[in-house]
């Protein structure tokens, strides 16, 4: 069982030391035209990947559009195998709303005093809280508007450099 994977969440909320170990790529998406494109060339490849949010979606963007993103790329391509993780900034209320709305994983980086409350309640709700953002491998911003072949073929090459 690798760390990132969804069988695994909740049993460690803080994966500051872990996150060099695992070997997930993430890609970080900022529509769903990039998830749908990141897990299709993910399906090909047949790799695991990371959907990173944009740094601080969950403070401009929210949770309840993150959690809409996962379920539609979810249905969109079944046979995907990844996690989500919604980067939440330093932003408590944000983080918070992670939670609510029952994301996969959620970073935040405010203060650690708040980072041990809101592991306490990562916890209950069975929510991987990070406290550092992982590396990610590429990052579709630059390409927003570009078609779904041109955004399959760029994930696909990067998946294929690693």
């Amino acid at each position: 069982m690798g760390l990132l994977e969804p069988h695994g969440r909740g049993r460690r909320a803080f994966w500051r030391d872990a996150l060099s170990e695992h070997s997930q790529p993430a890609i970080v998406v900022h529509s769903l035209t990039h998830a749908v494109a990141a897990l299709q060339a993910a399906t090909a490849a047949d790799r695991d990947i990371v959907l990173l949010s944009a740094p601080g979606a969950g403070i401009f963007a929210g949770a309840g559009w993150f959690a809409a993103l996962i379920d539609a790329v979810r249905s969109a391509v079944p046979t995907a195998k990844f996690t989500a993780i919604l980067d939440c900034g330093d932003d408590a209320g944000a983080a918070q709303a992670a939670l609510r709305a029952g994301v996969e994983a959620a970073i935040f980086t405010g203060r650690a005093d708040v980072a041990e409350r809101l592991t306490a309640i990562a916890q209950q709700a069975r929510v991987s809280l990070l406290t550092t953002r992982p590396q990610p491998l590429l990052d579709l911003g630059e390409l927003f508007f570009a078609s779904s072949d041109t955004l399959r073929e760029r994930c696909a090459d990067a998946l294929a450099s690693v």
